[in-house]
């Protein structure tokens, strides 16, 4: 089985996709991965372990077996959660095989082996039947599929087909139910993540400011989202427009679609300014009722701030509006979040979603390159105005100038000579006394005469002189 296995190239500090065969040694890979960081988030295992248990419990009230699904199993852990509360058994499935590997030798040293199966496939080819995985489907539905987007990892397909063809109608759900909140924020800091600025340059001939190209200016920006810790980030970097809006739920212990749609919360902004970025997160409640919750609200949206779990594994979004929009307080507008299978993006309205035919638009997409090239910290690295005028700075009282005098778009040795007209281009820039690295350069050639012929002829003797010097230069001085 091959696998498509992340790394960040040095030289362009990108991540890549890199298919890696067979032979590969995967669990390096679960060494970088979030999975510990995951299975150390005390929050999370404690609220699924509730939630699960009280799901066991309102089945065996009911007087039926407690059979369990946990697509997505992992370690294993949540499936041997579900036998330490009473399931009569556990189908735990898992894609990834090394993973799936470790799940059957962590659950046989747990003494767990007679009550969970892991199955190594994807839920999606899981069989139900006499000869299948499953003998019957499952009356109680666990996973963990979510990141920091809630859908990114495919969770809406994934529950979609398992709701069709492993488990019962209105099965036991843990988590029961999501719901995904945004808010409307004005954050010049952010919003230089995602457009370029003018850039304002002090030279001997006063402001110079160099602007963007149009099309970058009006692109909508990169399609995926950008994932922080917004509690690291200061309230002073960004002004709050709106309420926190809870923006959609989705209950999976019913049937889920993975078809694209749109869900709009009408407000009338806290103050006026310009809309641009829509911070958002979400929380899963792990029972009916609602009161077993783990949520990734931020601490001025946490009802009890001073017990955050801190993880990594799962984070807080912020999405960009394609172009920003001045608002008015009080006047009302429309925010609508739109999702397919596996991406949220966010628009704002100014009338009725109902209205508004604009308002199942397509995932916005980068359509000027930049973003494609630059990640979000280069956008904000290039905006950032103080490092600017820092290499202004530096750039005025240039005391070296060092350069290999090689160049990709050289073709023949004299084309490397290149560097001494680019060292003429910024002589300006040069203190008095500066030293140039290289100081010289000499540009040799011989005379040849070839002999004339059909080149199977031996009768002709190609004849050429000594080695001479073209010319020398021996300071690069102004060209």
């Amino acid at each position: 089985m091959k696998i498509f296995c992340s790394r960040a190239n040095p030289t362009t500090g990108s991540v890549e996709w890199l298919e890696e065969d067979e032979h590969y040694d995967y669990h390096q890979e679960i060494a970088r991965s979030s999975y510990a960081d995951m299975l150390h988030d005390k929050d999370r295992n404690v609220k699924y372990y509730q939630g699960i248990r009280a799901a066991v419990s309102r089945v065996k009230d009911r007087g039926q077996k407690a059979l369990v699904l946990d697509i997505g199993t992992g370690t294993g852990l949540l499936s041997m959660m579900a036998v330490t509360a009473g399931a009569d058994f556990c189908y735990a499935i898992e894609v990834f095989k090394p993973m799936a590997d470790a799940a059957v030798k962590i659950v046989e040293k747990n003494g767990f082996s007679d009550k969970i199966k892991v199955i190594n496939k994807h839920s999606t080819e899981v069989t139900v039947g006499p000869e299948g995985d499953m003998p019957c489907r499952a009356n109680i539905l666990v996973t963990e599929l979510f990141d920091t987007e809630l859908i990114g990892e495919g969770a809406l397909p994934s529950y979609e087909h398992a709701h069709r063809h492993l488990v019962e109608e209105n099965c036991e759900a843990v988590p029961h139910r999501a719901t995904v909140y945004a808010q409307l924020v004005e954050s010049g800091r952010m919003w230089s993540w995602n457009k370029l600025f003018p850039i304002h340059v002090q030279t001997s001939l006063g402001e110079q400011v160099i602007v963007p190209p149009v099309d970058v200016e009006s692109c909508p920006g990169a399609p995926s989202v950008c994932d922080i810790q917004l509690n690291q980030v200061s309230p002073a970097d960004f002004t709050v427009l709106s309420d926190v809006l809870p923006m959609f739920s989705i209950d999976f212990s019913k049937q889920v679609s993975s078809s694209a749609a749109c869900h709009s919360r009408r407000f009338e902004p806290l103050t006026s300014g310009r809309a641009q970025v829509v911070l958002s997160w979400w929380d899963i409640e792990m029972d009916p009722e609602g009161k077993i919750k783990c949520t990734m609200a931020p601490f001025w949206a946490h009802s009890d701030p001073e017990e955050m779990q801190w993880r990594d594994h799962w984070m807080q979004c912020v999405y960009f509006l394609p172009q920003e929009e001045p608002v008015v307080q009080g006047s009302a507008l429309y925010l609508v979040a739109h999702h397919d299978d596996y991406c949220v993006w966010y628009s704002l309205q100014r009338t009725s979603p109902e209205k508004n035919e604009r308002v199942r638009q397509m995932r916005p997409v980068c359509d000027c390159q930049a973003h494609l090239l630059w990640n979000r910290p280069r956008f904000g690295e290039i905006n950032d105005q103080d490092r600017t005028d820092r290499y202004v700075q530096a750039l005025r009282t240039v005391s070296l100038l060092l350069g290999e005098p090689f160049f990709t778009t050289s073709l023949l040795p004299w084309h490397n000579l290149y560097f001494w007209y680019v060292r003429t281009a910024v002589d300006q820039h040069l203190g008095p006394g500066a030293m140039v690295m290289p100081q010289a350069a000499s540009l040799h050639a011989v005379v040849v005469e070839f002999r004339v012929g059909h080149p199977g002829d031996v009768g002709e003797k190609s004849r050429g002189g000594g080695w001479g010097t073209l010319f020398s230069c021996r300071n690069l001085g102004c060209l």
